[in-house]
């Protein structure tokens, strides 16, 4: 008995040393990562100061303050050169990182590619340009994450057809951005580079999974980002932030050699496909951004993507359009803002002499339940789970994480067991759906049946 003790004991300490190693080891990772990030913005910094020195009459503001045609078009012309363009973008992207930590990196080959398109003899649609883009965007020579230690140790070796063909127009490549672990989160925190903060409330979110990009561009430091988009994380960060954003539709831009959990996207099928697309203060940067990158060079070096340029007369013509909305699926419960905000919309476009056609969006239930989350979790989650293997479950995914670890048998039980209390919870979530807010009995129910289905869809996860 003595001799068994004695091997339990050594084993139960031998487990504890081990793990005890292993968070060791992860830490020592992490601290790595921040310290080179440290290092390159103070290079950065370092690089800013002395381009004050030699040109300190520099109007900083007024050039932050152009929307991007106009600062295409001085650009274009002469009168701005990219290189004052560039670090004046640069001192106010250190300016806002430090405000709210929504860098993951600077580039500093951008001082190359200033050189490089200076030697161009065509200067591109996003001439002098500077661009952040994603931190998954393949960027040659730099990390891409996903917010995972496991992906701290492989450099990019080829720049993704992305930055390549933004490249070739002209735009200059200068940051990359933050993003929540694993990209499966509507924040935007990793326990390697911290939690990023909105420009404009600090104790709110800039949304996820683009929310580096949306902290950036709303607080002045980027004039045009790159995001992606699977289920809203170039859409979310642009309505968190005030920004406008694009998802195109899928493979309408390349996403070769963009890094999905440390996975490139071309190299197996997800099922719902990732898609690239624009951020920035105003629609028609937004256009601008994809009529530079629907071009010959995309279609070139990525034989997937459908060569159709940008219809530019399409997007010009003043004919009037046929809109639908709606201002509730029957799904989500809307605060009375989101509302006011539709029919505000709504009566701008009637104004402007386009139609609207009301219209309830089918089957949301269906879509939410079979198609989200029997698709992302169709194997309980197990392949997501595996991406935090020897890794930190950043604080804002515990609950997410924990909940997938719960045997199946688990989660059905968990589901009987809460379902009788719908009911009650409908009473408590006033900052919701509260019975107050609803016009009649038909919406207290409808909103009693969307907390059901929320219990019926907590076992399928």
């Amino acid at each position: 008995p003595s001799a068994a003790l004695t091997l339990l004991c050594g084993s139960a300490a031998a487990v504890v040393v081990w793990k005890w190693l292993g968070k060791r080891q992860i830490q020592k990772k992490m601290e790595e990562a921040r310290r080179t990030r440290d290092e390159g913005v103070k290079k950065m910094a370092k690089a800013v100061q002395q381009f004050r020195e030699q040109v300190s009459s520099v109007q900083k503001d007024a050039i932050l303050s152009l929307p991007l045609l106009e600062l295409t078009g001085r650009l274009q012309e002469g009168s701005l050169s990219p290189k004052t363009v560039l670090y004046t973008y640069l001192e106010k992207a250190l300016e806002v990182t430090q405000q709210t930590n929504c860098l993951r990196h600077f580039i500093p080959e951008c001082e190359e590619q200033l050189q490089e398109i200076q030697r161009q003899r065509e200067k591109g649609l996003l001439y002098g340009i500077p661009v952040s883009i994603k931190d998954h965007i393949g960027h040659k020579g730099h990390l891409s994450t996903c917010g995972l230690v496991q992906c701290l140790g492989t450099l990019v070796q080829e720049d993704s057809v992305l930055v390549k063909v933004l490249k070739r127009q002209g735009a200059i490549p200068f940051a990359m951005t933050n993003v929540p672990q694993s990209l499966f989160n509507y924040d935007c925190s990793n326990p390697i580079f911290g939690q990023t903060l909105n420009p404009f409330n600090h104790q709110k979110s800039p949304g996820g999974s683009s929310g580096g990009e949306g902290a950036l561009i709303a607080g002045g430091g980027s004039i045009l980002g790159i995001g992606s988009d699977i289920g809203g994380s170039i859409r979310l960060p642009s309505s968190f932030c005030g920004l406008c954003g694009l998802k195109p539709t899928a493979e309408r831009l390349s996403v070769w050699h963009t890094h999905l959990l440390n996975v490139d996207v071309c190299s197996r099928p997800t099922p719902v496909p990732c898609t690239l697309g624009p951020m920035a203060r105003d629609v028609d940067s937004l256009a601008l951004c994809m009529k530079a990158l629907l071009c010959q060079d995309m279609f070139q070096l990525d034989p997937t993507v459908p060569p159709i340029p940008f219809n530019e007369e399409v997007y010009s013509s003043s004919a009037p359009l046929r809109v639908g909305y709606y201002d509730t699926d029957g799904y989500f419960p809307l605060p009375p803002c989101m509302r006011r905000v539709v029919w505000e919309t709504r009566g701008a476009l009637q104004a402007a002499g386009h139609q609207l056609v009301p219209f309830s969006p089918p089957r949301i239930h269906y879509v939410m339940t079979e198609l989200f989350l029997k698709t992302f979790f169709a194997d309980g989650g197990r392949a997501w789970l595996d991406v935090f293997t020897g890794d930190i479950v950043d604080p804002s995914l515990k609950s997410q994480v924990n909940c997938c670890k719960i045997p199946s048998l688990g989660k059905k039980l968990l589901a009987l067991i809460l379902k009788p209390l719908q009911f009650l919870l409908l009473l408590k979530l006033k900052n919701v759906a509260t019975i107050s807010t609803c016009r009649s009995v038909k919406e207290m129910w409808n909103h009693h049946h969307q907390i059901e289905v929320c219990f019926e869809d907590f076992s399928l996860w």
